[in-house]
Protein backbone atom coordinates (compact mmCIF):
# COMPACT_ATOMS: atom_id res chain seq x y z
CA UNK A 1 0.00 0.00 0.00
CA UNK A 2 2.68 2.50 1.05
CA UNK A 3 4.82 1.57 -1.95
CA UNK A 4 1.88 2.08 -4.32
CA UNK A 5 1.29 5.56 -2.89
CA UNK A 6 4.98 6.43 -3.37
CA UNK A 7 4.78 5.23 -6.96
CA UNK A 8 1.80 7.45 -7.71
CA UNK A 9 3.48 10.42 -6.02
CA UNK A 10 6.61 9.89 -8.14
CA UNK A 11 4.52 9.69 -11.31
CA UNK A 12 2.68 12.90 -10.41
CA UNK A 13 5.88 14.74 -9.42
CA UNK A 14 8.01 13.79 -12.44
CA UNK A 15 6.47 16.20 -15.01
CA UNK A 16 6.66 19.03 -12.47
CA UNK A 17 10.30 18.24 -11.75
CA UNK A 18 11.36 18.02 -15.40
CA UNK A 19 9.59 21.22 -16.43
CA UNK A 20 10.82 23.14 -13.36
CA UNK A 21 14.46 22.09 -13.75
CA UNK A 22 14.40 23.30 -17.35
CA UNK A 23 12.85 26.62 -16.37
CA UNK A 24 15.43 26.99 -13.58
CA UNK A 25 18.23 26.96 -16.16
CA UNK A 26 16.32 29.50 -18.28
CA UNK A 27 15.82 31.86 -15.34
CA UNK A 28 19.41 31.43 -14.17
CA UNK A 29 20.39 32.93 -17.53
CA UNK A 30 18.21 35.96 -16.80
CA UNK A 31 15.26 35.02 -19.03
CA UNK A 32 11.70 34.64 -17.74
CA UNK A 33 9.71 32.28 -19.95
CA UNK A 34 6.08 32.01 -18.82
CA UNK A 35 5.26 29.72 -21.75
CA UNK A 36 5.97 26.47 -19.88
CA UNK A 37 2.31 25.42 -19.90
CA UNK A 38 2.04 25.86 -23.67
CA UNK A 39 5.29 24.01 -24.34
CA UNK A 40 4.20 21.13 -22.12
CA UNK A 41 0.95 20.82 -24.02
CA UNK A 42 2.73 20.86 -27.36
CA UNK A 43 5.11 18.18 -26.10
CA UNK A 44 2.21 16.10 -24.83
CA UNK A 45 0.24 16.17 -28.08
CA UNK A 46 3.21 15.64 -30.40
CA UNK A 47 4.63 12.92 -28.19
CA UNK A 48 1.29 11.12 -28.12
CA UNK A 49 0.77 11.53 -31.88
CA UNK A 50 4.27 10.38 -32.82
CA UNK A 51 4.08 7.36 -30.52
CA UNK A 52 0.64 6.46 -31.87
CA UNK A 53 1.79 6.78 -35.51
CA UNK A 54 5.01 4.79 -35.09
CA UNK A 55 4.08 2.45 -32.26
CA UNK A 56 7.32 3.43 -30.52
CA UNK A 57 6.97 5.55 -27.35
CA UNK A 58 10.63 6.59 -27.49
CA UNK A 59 10.04 8.25 -30.86
CA UNK A 60 7.16 10.05 -29.18
CA UNK A 61 9.52 11.25 -26.44
CA UNK A 62 12.02 12.43 -29.05
CA UNK A 63 9.33 14.27 -31.00
CA UNK A 64 8.10 15.97 -27.82
CA UNK A 65 11.61 17.14 -26.90
CA UNK A 66 12.24 18.54 -30.39
CA UNK A 67 8.89 20.32 -30.61
CA UNK A 68 9.31 21.77 -27.10
CA UNK A 69 12.74 23.13 -28.03
CA UNK A 70 11.49 24.57 -31.34
CA UNK A 71 8.50 26.16 -29.61
CA UNK A 72 10.82 27.76 -27.07
CA UNK A 73 13.01 29.13 -29.86
CA UNK A 74 9.98 31.06 -31.11
CA UNK A 75 9.89 32.70 -27.71
CA UNK A 76 13.66 33.21 -27.95
CA UNK A 77 13.40 34.97 -31.30
CA UNK A 78 10.76 37.37 -30.00
CA UNK A 79 12.19 37.99 -26.53
CA UNK A 80 15.92 37.83 -27.23
CA UNK A 81 16.37 38.94 -30.84
CA UNK A 82 13.47 41.41 -31.05
CA UNK A 83 13.69 42.30 -27.33
CA UNK A 84 9.93 42.10 -26.74
CA UNK A 85 8.49 42.06 -23.24
CA UNK A 86 9.28 38.62 -21.82
CA UNK A 87 6.17 38.38 -19.64
CA UNK A 88 3.78 39.21 -22.49
CA UNK A 89 5.65 36.97 -24.92
CA UNK A 90 5.58 34.02 -22.51
CA UNK A 91 1.86 34.43 -21.90
CA UNK A 92 1.28 34.56 -25.65
CA UNK A 93 3.29 31.37 -26.05
CA UNK A 94 1.09 29.63 -23.47
CA UNK A 95 -2.09 30.74 -25.23
CA UNK A 96 -0.67 29.61 -28.57
CA UNK A 97 0.28 26.22 -27.13
CA UNK A 98 -3.16 25.70 -25.59
CA UNK A 99 -4.96 26.51 -28.83
CA UNK A 100 -2.58 24.75 -31.21
CA UNK A 101 -2.35 21.57 -29.12
CA UNK A 102 -6.14 21.43 -28.90
CA UNK A 103 -6.44 21.74 -32.68
CA UNK A 104 -3.74 19.13 -33.39
CA UNK A 105 -5.07 16.73 -30.79
CA UNK A 106 -8.68 16.70 -31.98
CA UNK A 107 -8.09 13.46 -33.90
CA UNK A 108 -6.42 11.82 -30.88
CA UNK A 109 -9.22 12.29 -28.34
CA UNK A 110 -10.50 8.93 -27.10
CA UNK A 111 -7.78 6.88 -28.78
CA UNK A 112 -5.73 4.45 -26.64
CA UNK A 113 -2.12 5.55 -26.52
CA UNK A 114 1.23 3.80 -26.54
CA UNK A 115 2.49 3.59 -22.98
CA UNK A 116 6.13 3.94 -22.00
CA UNK A 117 6.49 0.83 -19.88
CA UNK A 118 8.20 0.72 -16.51
CA UNK A 119 11.60 -0.89 -16.05
CA UNK A 120 11.68 -4.37 -14.51
CA UNK A 121 14.92 -5.70 -13.06
CA UNK A 122 14.54 -9.32 -11.92
CA UNK A 123 15.62 -9.78 -8.33
CA UNK A 124 15.60 -6.04 -7.55
CA UNK A 125 12.10 -4.96 -8.51
CA UNK A 126 10.63 -7.71 -6.33
CA UNK A 127 12.44 -6.53 -3.19
CA UNK A 128 10.64 -4.45 -0.54
CA UNK A 129 10.42 -0.92 -2.01
CA UNK A 130 11.93 -2.44 -5.15
CA UNK A 131 9.20 -1.15 -7.45
CA UNK A 132 9.78 2.39 -6.23
CA UNK A 133 13.57 2.25 -6.56
CA UNK A 134 14.06 -0.10 -9.52
CA UNK A 135 10.68 -0.43 -11.24
CA UNK A 136 9.80 3.11 -12.30
CA UNK A 137 9.29 4.37 -15.84
CA UNK A 138 12.50 5.60 -17.57
CA UNK A 139 11.48 9.28 -17.39
CA UNK A 140 11.53 9.09 -13.59
CA UNK A 141 15.23 8.20 -13.66
CA UNK A 142 15.89 10.79 -16.37
CA UNK A 143 14.35 13.46 -14.11
CA UNK A 144 16.67 12.56 -11.23
CA UNK A 145 19.70 12.55 -13.55
CA UNK A 146 18.64 15.95 -14.91
CA UNK A 147 18.63 17.44 -11.40
CA UNK A 148 22.10 16.06 -10.67
CA UNK A 149 23.54 17.18 -14.02
CA UNK A 150 22.03 20.68 -13.82
CA UNK A 151 23.29 21.11 -10.25
CA UNK A 152 26.79 20.01 -11.29
CA UNK A 153 26.71 22.21 -14.39
CA UNK A 154 25.57 25.37 -12.63
CA UNK A 155 27.83 25.20 -9.59
CA UNK A 156 30.81 23.06 -10.63
CA UNK A 157 31.66 24.14 -14.19
CA UNK A 158 32.99 27.26 -15.83
CA UNK A 159 30.12 27.23 -18.34
CA UNK A 160 27.64 27.20 -15.46
CA UNK A 161 29.40 30.14 -13.84
CA UNK A 162 29.18 31.99 -17.14
CA UNK A 163 25.45 31.28 -17.38
CA UNK A 164 24.85 32.51 -13.83
CA UNK A 165 26.93 35.63 -14.43
CA UNK A 166 24.72 36.51 -17.39
CA UNK A 167 21.65 36.10 -15.20
CA UNK A 168 23.14 38.32 -12.51
CA UNK A 169 24.39 41.07 -14.82
CA UNK A 170 24.13 40.71 -18.59
CA UNK A 171 25.72 44.13 -19.08
CA UNK A 172 28.87 43.21 -17.14
CA UNK A 173 29.03 39.82 -18.84
CA UNK A 174 28.79 41.45 -22.26
CA UNK A 175 31.55 43.91 -21.30
CA UNK A 176 33.79 40.91 -20.53
CA UNK A 177 33.23 39.54 -24.01
CA UNK A 178 30.68 36.85 -23.12
CA UNK A 179 28.16 36.08 -25.88
CA UNK A 180 25.00 36.82 -23.93
CA UNK A 181 22.36 36.21 -26.61
CA UNK A 182 23.68 32.83 -27.92
CA UNK A 183 24.02 31.48 -24.36
CA UNK A 184 20.51 32.61 -23.51
CA UNK A 185 19.23 30.97 -26.68
CA UNK A 186 20.84 27.70 -25.57
CA UNK A 187 19.28 28.00 -22.11
CA UNK A 188 15.84 28.75 -23.57
CA UNK A 189 16.10 25.76 -25.93
CA UNK A 190 17.06 23.51 -23.02
CA UNK A 191 14.10 24.75 -21.00
CA UNK A 192 11.77 24.13 -23.94
CA UNK A 193 13.15 20.61 -24.44
CA UNK A 194 12.53 19.85 -20.76
CA UNK A 195 8.98 21.23 -20.97
CA UNK A 196 8.34 19.04 -24.03
CA UNK A 197 9.73 16.03 -22.17
CA UNK A 198 7.46 16.80 -19.22
CA UNK A 199 4.50 16.93 -21.59
CA UNK A 200 5.48 13.57 -23.08
CA UNK A 201 5.50 12.10 -19.56
CA UNK A 202 1.91 13.27 -19.14
CA UNK A 203 0.63 11.63 -22.35
CA UNK A 204 2.87 8.54 -22.45
CA UNK A 205 3.22 7.62 -18.76
CA UNK A 206 0.87 9.52 -16.46
CA UNK A 207 -2.34 8.94 -18.45
CA UNK A 208 -1.27 7.19 -21.69
CA UNK A 209 -3.86 9.17 -23.61
CA UNK A 210 -4.45 12.64 -25.02
CA UNK A 211 -6.91 14.96 -23.29
CA UNK A 212 -7.24 18.58 -24.30
CA UNK A 213 -5.48 20.89 -21.82
CA UNK A 214 -4.31 17.80 -19.93
CA UNK A 215 -1.52 19.63 -18.09
CA UNK A 216 -4.22 21.44 -16.09
CA UNK A 217 -1.96 24.23 -14.83
CA UNK A 218 1.10 22.12 -14.09
CA UNK A 219 3.23 24.49 -16.14
CA UNK A 220 2.34 27.30 -13.75
CA UNK A 221 3.13 25.11 -10.75
CA UNK A 222 6.53 24.36 -12.34
CA UNK A 223 7.17 28.10 -12.57
CA UNK A 224 6.22 28.51 -8.92
CA UNK A 225 8.53 25.63 -7.98
CA UNK A 226 11.53 27.52 -9.31
CA UNK A 227 10.77 30.41 -6.95
CA UNK A 228 9.93 27.99 -4.13
CA UNK A 229 13.35 26.36 -4.62
CA UNK A 230 15.19 29.72 -4.63
CA UNK A 231 16.69 28.73 -7.99
CA UNK A 232 18.44 25.68 -6.48
CA UNK A 233 18.12 22.33 -8.35
CA UNK A 234 17.89 19.99 -5.35
CA UNK A 235 15.25 22.18 -3.74
CA UNK A 236 13.25 21.84 -6.96
CA UNK A 237 13.32 18.07 -6.43
CA UNK A 238 11.98 18.50 -2.90
CA UNK A 239 9.29 20.93 -4.02
CA UNK A 240 8.16 18.76 -6.93
CA UNK A 241 7.62 15.77 -4.66
CA UNK A 242 5.87 17.93 -2.09
CA UNK A 243 3.38 19.16 -4.69
CA UNK A 244 3.13 15.66 -6.16
CA UNK A 245 2.19 14.36 -2.70
CA UNK A 246 -0.47 17.07 -2.32
CA UNK A 247 -1.92 16.16 -5.72
CA UNK A 248 -2.17 12.47 -4.85
CA UNK A 249 -3.44 13.21 -1.34
CA UNK A 250 -6.39 15.21 -2.64
CA UNK A 251 -7.29 12.36 -5.01
CA UNK A 252 -7.29 9.88 -2.11
CA UNK A 253 -9.34 12.28 0.00
CA UNK A 254 -11.89 12.64 -2.80
CA UNK A 255 -12.12 8.86 -3.17
CA UNK A 256 -12.57 8.48 0.58
CA UNK A 257 -15.20 11.20 0.66
CA UNK A 258 -17.43 9.48 -1.92
CA UNK A 259 -16.88 5.94 -0.59
CA UNK A 260 -19.57 4.12 1.31
CA UNK A 261 -17.71 2.12 3.98
CA UNK A 262 -19.91 -0.15 6.11
CA UNK A 263 -19.85 0.43 9.85
CA UNK A 264 -17.21 -1.70 11.54
CA UNK A 265 -15.04 -2.14 8.45
CA UNK A 266 -11.97 -0.33 7.14
CA UNK A 267 -8.76 0.85 8.84
CA UNK A 268 -8.74 1.24 12.62
CA UNK A 269 -8.55 5.04 12.45
CA UNK A 270 -11.62 5.08 10.19
CA UNK A 271 -13.61 2.67 12.36
CA UNK A 272 -13.15 4.94 15.37
CA UNK A 273 -15.65 7.63 16.24
CA UNK A 274 -13.29 10.43 15.27
CA UNK A 275 -12.56 8.69 11.96
CA UNK A 276 -16.26 8.44 11.19
CA UNK A 277 -16.68 12.12 12.06
CA UNK A 278 -13.81 12.97 9.69
CA UNK A 279 -15.37 10.90 6.91
CA UNK A 280 -18.67 12.73 7.29
CA UNK A 281 -16.84 16.04 7.23
CA UNK A 282 -15.02 15.08 4.02
CA UNK A 283 -18.31 14.17 2.37
CA UNK A 284 -19.55 17.70 3.02
CA UNK A 285 -16.51 19.29 1.29
CA UNK A 286 -17.10 20.09 -2.41
CA UNK A 287 -14.97 18.01 -4.78
CA UNK A 288 -13.97 21.20 -6.62
CA UNK A 289 -12.35 22.52 -3.47
CA UNK A 290 -10.35 19.31 -3.00
CA UNK A 291 -9.20 19.47 -6.65
CA UNK A 292 -7.94 23.00 -6.07
CA UNK A 293 -5.69 22.02 -3.14
CA UNK A 294 -2.43 21.74 -5.18
CA UNK A 295 -3.01 25.21 -6.63
CA UNK A 296 -3.99 26.69 -3.28
CA UNK A 297 -0.79 25.22 -1.85
CA UNK A 298 1.15 26.92 -4.65
CA UNK A 299 -0.37 30.30 -3.78
CA UNK A 300 0.28 29.85 -0.07
CA UNK A 301 3.92 28.87 -0.66
CA UNK A 302 4.53 31.89 -2.91
CA UNK A 303 2.96 34.24 -0.36
CA UNK A 304 5.15 32.84 2.42
CA UNK A 305 8.29 33.12 0.28
CA UNK A 306 7.50 36.68 -0.79
CA UNK A 307 7.38 37.74 2.88
CA UNK A 308 11.10 37.01 3.20
CA UNK A 309 12.39 39.85 1.04
CA UNK A 310 16.03 39.29 1.98
CA UNK A 311 16.08 35.67 0.81
CA UNK A 312 14.23 36.60 -2.39
CA UNK A 313 16.67 39.39 -3.26
CA UNK A 314 19.75 37.26 -2.53
CA UNK A 315 18.71 34.33 -4.71
CA UNK A 316 16.84 35.99 -7.58
CA UNK A 317 18.97 36.50 -10.74
CA UNK A 318 19.35 40.28 -10.91
CA UNK A 319 18.75 40.47 -14.68
CA UNK A 320 15.71 38.18 -14.65
CA UNK A 321 13.11 39.34 -17.16
CA UNK A 322 15.10 42.37 -18.30
CA UNK A 323 15.65 42.71 -22.07
CA UNK A 324 19.21 42.92 -23.34
CA UNK A 325 20.20 44.69 -26.54
CA UNK A 326 23.97 44.48 -27.19
CA UNK A 327 25.82 47.59 -28.32
CA UNK A 328 26.44 47.64 -32.04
Amino acid sequence: MFESILLTIATAATPLLIAAIGELVVERSGVLNLGVEGMMLMGAVTGFGAALATGNPWLGVLAAVIVGALFSLLFGFLALTLATNQVATGLALTLLGIGLSGMIGTAFVGQPGVKLTAIHIPGLTDLPMGRFLFGQDPLFYISIVLVAVVSWFLFRTRAGLTLRSIGDSHTAAHALGIKVIPIRYAAVAFGGACAGLAGAQMSLVYTSQWIENMTAGRGWIALALVVFASWRPWRVLLGAYLFGAITIAQLHVQALAVSDIPVGSGPMWLVSESGRWLLELLKSVPAQFLSSLPYLATVVVLVLISRNRRMTLINTPASLGKPFVPDR
